[in-house]
């Protein structure tokens, strides 16, 4: 007898995804497949680590039989979500726009199948139907449902005005527009449910109230958590700087090493929500964090399931090759881009074309600065410490010719274990 598969509701809770619904009637509704849908921005032409929430619960929904819809957001996108902005974003153009929702349609097929599950994922673009608006026309036929104290009254909404910026009228107004999605969606496909962070609450009830007040039918909304790190730290976010699922604004290396990095206080946690490996399979791996936290097991396979999703076994095997580089692993085959990001935080010196190609070893180790003298190096040398593109050294005679330059333009110099000096080709 086939066991029966666990509520998606108790699935989301048990993994930290779930914060709140709209209206417990929901969990009943779920019982059997339904249409669900989730908005995603389209300010950037590649989702973040920050989306991972909402794409991992729209992939769960998927996996327990429910029909899912990704709404990018084509016409709000030109508009602005105020929801957890300090600030009012800079308006992007309906080029911008519509370049952003193709990166993040091929973003979101590496979670959810779009042809052969037996309820395929859908993408939609909001501009389809809101685009079609007049400005009389949307006043007249949505906006006059929305009253002035209830729109104020969302903490989206009181949160900026509270704030030095304050709220432009188009930011404003953003609530309606996503409020007349749900209601579309609900007309047109049938869909009853919305997926989104808790910083959509204001969002989300905006359109289960149109809904109420225009239609006979119930809508219901599900949040998930926002995800920080155990320092209260964003997740997504490293030194500032966005972690892309698109490899060419986040490499393999980087993407990889992001998700080793994480803490033992927070790895565990990280497996059950951005993962789909199962509860024992994890529980073991805490075990390992608590027993051998040095071996790093629930870090390393945080990063390997993550990358493989996101980047494919290519770019899993592209990552754990340029980590092992600074562990002196081969560089052949990597891609200068990915040399690049692995020694991006490595001392570089630029030395002229004439000054490498067909010049002594010795001589570039010094010009480089990777080491004070000729002396010096040829020690370095004769105690078999020096390394171009990780590969040993035995001679101060050695000359470096046209073959030893990657892409025709880097050297990488090491001395020891783990001292690195990049040297860029000029002309």
């Amino acid at each position: 007898m086939t066991a029966k598969q666990p509520h998606i509701l108790d699935i989301l809770q048990e993994r930290g995804l779930l914060d709140s619904v709209t209206d417990p009637a929901v969990r009943e509704l779920l019982d059997t497949p339904q249409t669900v849908y989730c908005g995603f921005d389209p300010s950037c032409d590649s989702l973040q680590a920050g989306n991972l929430v909402a794409i991992i619960t729209l992939a769960h929904f998927q996996r327990c039989g429910h029909k899912v819809i990704a709404l990018v957001g084509g016409a709000t996108g030109m508009i602005g979500d105020p929801s957890g902005k300090t600030v009012e974003r800079s308006l992007l153009s309906a080029e911008d726009v519509e370049r952003n929702a193709e990166g993040i349609k091929e973003n979101l097929t590496r979670f959810l199948d779009f042809e052969n599950a037996a309820a395929p994922a859908v993408i939609m673009n909001n501009n389809d139907w809101l685009g079609e608006f007049s400005l009389i026309g949307f006043l007249r036929d949505v906006g006059k449902h929305f009253r002035m104290g209830t729109m104020l009254n969302k903490e989206s909404v009181r949160s900026r005005l509270d704030s030095e910026s304050g709220m432009r009228f188009t930011e404003f107004s953003y609530q309606m527009l996503q409020a007349y999605d749900f209601l579309h969606l609900l007309q047109t496909a049938d869909c009853r449910v919305q997926i989104g962070g808790t910083d959509q609450w204001g969002n989300i009830t905006a359109g289960t109230d149109l809904i109420g007040r225009l239609t006979a039918d119930r809508a219901f909304g599900v949040t998930m958590p926002l995800v920080c790190d155990s320092a209260g730290q964003k997740f997504g976010k490293s030194a500032g700087n966005a972690i892309y699922l698109d490899h060419r604004r986040t490499s393999y290396y980087d993407f990889y090493q992001f998700f080793i990095r994480t803490s033992d206080a927070d790895v565990i946690r990280y497996l059950k929500i951005f993962t789909f490996l199962g509860i024992d399979e994890i529980n073991e791996l805490a075990k390992a964090v608590e027993e051998v936290p040095e071996q790093r097991a629930a870090q390393k396979r945080l990063a390997e399931e993550l990358t493989r999703i996101v980047h494919g076994e290519q770019g899993l095997e592209i990552a754990r090759r340029a980590s092992e580089v600074l562990f002196g692993g081969s560089l052949a085959g990597l891609a200068i881009d990915d040399i690049l990001a692995i020694f991006k935080d490595v001392p570089s010196t630029t030395l002229p074309r004439a000054e490498t190609a067909g010049a002594n070893c010795v001589d570039i180790a010094v010009a480089a600065g990777m080491c004070k003298s000729k002396g010096e190096t040829r020690r370095l040398i004769s105690n078999g410490g020096f390394y171009i593109n990780n590969r040993r050294i035995d001679s101060a005679d050695y000359v470096v010719d046209a073959s030893d330059l990657l892409d025709n333009r880097l050297l990488v110099l090491r001395s020891g274990k783990k001292n690195f000096r990049l040297v860029v080709i000029g002309e």
